[in-house]
């Protein structure tokens, strides 16, 4: 980046004398991600007994994965499925289905099952954004490849991404982005063939497939890419008019692209069976505390359990948490670089997302102060109403990287009379830089046990029993909770039957479309709930037992299966009492209830 009227955009010089040839250091930067995305993801590899801390995420996704490799060898509709909440089926376009992850991840899902998929899709999602960061870097921003890995090194692998990485992939693959914001913001050239066609064609695709990955990262990513340009705009205003032309063409023709691939889709997510309206859950409350930047994450070197739980709503959304040596860091690269009209966007674009990411009410060291945050003067616009503001702060996540990659850069090349005689400038910033990013450094993700899924399941013992049209019950039967024990069954067994219940949005009721988490509750479920909860038998009355008949033949039930849970003893005593006594099976009970339900 060059100061005055010029595009953001550089053209890097050229490194001479290289000892080693250009594309093996590249090699070299690509692998440092890889074996870090590795290291982090530890905890679970080879350990199906394992999930990363929020369990629960991890089935969502688990199943999601196998769902997409289902559709892809079966040929079956991926936008929507009845192996899940039968027998009404889950709209998955309306659900985080990640088919952009779960397609191309189709043979690693079908050769060794759903949870070495979601491993490798963390890997994938973690390296991935960092090695695309540091190509958009070392080919527009910077001339040194050391400054280029720094600032990818950041933008995959900031506090951030990791507690959304454990949890949340759609959130996590941020890979497309840097490639978005390549062709967004192209620089001029001499032909509109070349300036507009070709990279608004690239642009086009590159947002189709993001949208299969996750709408919510596109979204935010337009949002900040509008801060940017305005911010930039304002900054050099002679470059904004002469590249604007060319950007609003780009942007045109990616629309015209990207419309007719996402016109079904788009349909079938807001206007398809099982849509809803709203979401399950209130957004507004899942802000970051003021104090939150400069603390430590749970999953860095210097991380504990007990501020960020203070300070975040949870621990996938500890988004900020960037230390004060980094903070400190950025003003100092924004004071020094502030005629660089790149550096002043940037600096803004972090600020206003920051400020949004504190919700309506700012909170201090996890008090509320009544001061109004920033995020209720826009809460109420369109799809804003709906995003969660404490995630708002991952905007910033780049925005570091970058300014750590330029002040880098641009150290390497000082020269001149504002650079003291022997005075080692590369060395000192370098250990600032250094001492500010080491206590980020993050660990492997926590992990939890799973309960396993039961070997009758796991082993088709199943089959003979359930009939073509027919649902295996999980007890509890329908859940919205986080621990789905139906969908991991699902998702490890290759979606090889039908159940209902499990993990997913979906309407209220067949008349009403507000959004709920999971399928709307009937009797039995909820009693069998209770009773997993708190592990007090009931005493049942013969309603309850004409109710269960009537729920299992909603869910055109063929068997009952109980595997390992923690008040498994009271939960199979209610459910023989309900059905009559069952009998044990690998891994578990079951309960034959063809006969019953006719």
């Amino acid at each position: 980046m060059t100061t005055g009227t010029t595009s953001p955009n550089i053209s890097p010089p050229v490194t001479v004398g290289a000892s080693r040839p250009a594309w093996l250091r590249d090699a070299l930067v690509v692998a440092g991600y890889l074996g870090l995305a590795v290291l982090v993801t530890s905890g679970q590899w080879g350990r199906p007994g394992r999930l990363f801390h929020q369990a629960g995420d991890q089935i969502l996704f688990e199943w999601m994965l196998a769902h997409a490799a289902h559709a892809v060898v079966e040929g079956k509709n991926p936008l929507f499925s009845t192996a899940l909440n039968a027998p009404d089926g889950v709209n998955l376009m309306a659900n985080t289905s990640v088919l952009g992850l779960g397609v191309p991840l189709t043979p690693v899902t079908v050769l060794f099952g759903s949870q070495v998929a979601f491993c490798v899709a963390v890997v994938c999602c973690l390296a991935g954004t960092a090695v695309a960061w540091y190509v958009l870097l070392r080919r527009r921003l910077v001339g040194t490849r050391a400054a280029a890995a720094v600032g990818g090194l950041i933008c995959g692998f900031a506090p951030g991404m990791i507690a959304q990485a454990g949890a949340h992939l759609h959130i996590a693959a941020q890979f497309l982005v840097p490639a978005i914001l390549a062709l967004v913001f192209r620089p001029a050239s001499g032909t509109t063939r070349h300036g507009v066609w070709r990279p608004g064609v690239g642009l086009g695709l590159l947002l189709v497939w993001q949208v299969f990955i996750g709408e919510e990262v596109l979204v935010f990513l337009a949002l900040a890419a509008g801060v940017f340009a305005l911010g930039y705009a304002l900054a050099d205003r002679v470059a904004a008019r002469r590249l604007a032309p060319a950007l609003f063409g780009r942007l045109a023709v990616a629309a015209g692209v990207a419309v007719v691939p996402l016109a079904y889709p788009l349909w079938f997510q807001f206007h398809g069976p099982q849509h809803y309206s709203g979401m399950a859950f209130a957004t507004q409350g899942f802000q970051l505390d003021v104090a939150s930047f400069t603390a430590s994450a749970r999953q860095t070197v210097l991380g504990d359990d007990w501020l960020p739980g203070l300070l975040s709503p949870n621990p996938t959304e500890e988004n900020s948490f960037f230390g004060p040596g980094l903070l400190v860091l950025a003003v100092v690269i924004v004071i020094w670089q502030w005629r660089r009209p790149l550096v002043r966007a940037l600096a803004a674009c972090g600020v206003v997302f920051a400020l949004l990411s504190l919700g309506d009410e700012l909170r201090l060291d996890g008090e509320a102060t009544g001061i109004p945050g920033p995020y209720r003067l826009v809460g109420g616009l369109p799809l804003l109403d709906l995003a969660v503001p404490a995630r708002f702060a991952l905007v910033c996540v780049p925005v570091l990287g970058v300014l750590v990659a330029l002040s880098l850069d641009r150290v390497r090349a000082a020269r001149g009379p504002n650079v003291a005689p022997g005075l080692p400038v590369r060395l000192l910033w370098a250990g600032a830089v250094a001492a500010a990013l080491l206590p980020l450094m993050p660990t492997p993700i926590r992990v939890v046990p799973v309960a396993p899924v039961p070997a009758f399941l796991a082993a088709a013992g199943w089959r003979p029993l359930v009939p073509p049209g027919r649902t295996v019950v999980a007890v509890p039967p329908v859940t919205g909770a986080g621990r789905s024990p139906v969908m991991l069954w699902s998702a490890r067994t290759g979606l090889a039957f039908a159940a209902p219940g499990g993990y997913f949005i979906g309407p209220s009721g067949p008349d009403d479309p507000a959004a709920r988490w999971g399928a709307p509750d009937r009797p039995t479920s909820v009693l069998l709930r209770q009773v997993a909860d708190t592990g007090a038998v009931p005493v049942l009355t013969d309603a309850d037992r004409r109710r269960a008949v009537e729920d299992l033949r909603h869910w055109r039930a063929a068997v009952v299966v109980l595997g390992q849970l923690e008040h498994g003893d009271p939960v199979r005593r209610t459910v023989d009492d309900l059905l009559g006594p069952g009998r044990p099976v690998d891994g578990g009970w079951l309960w034959d209830v063809r006969d019953r339900v006719g």
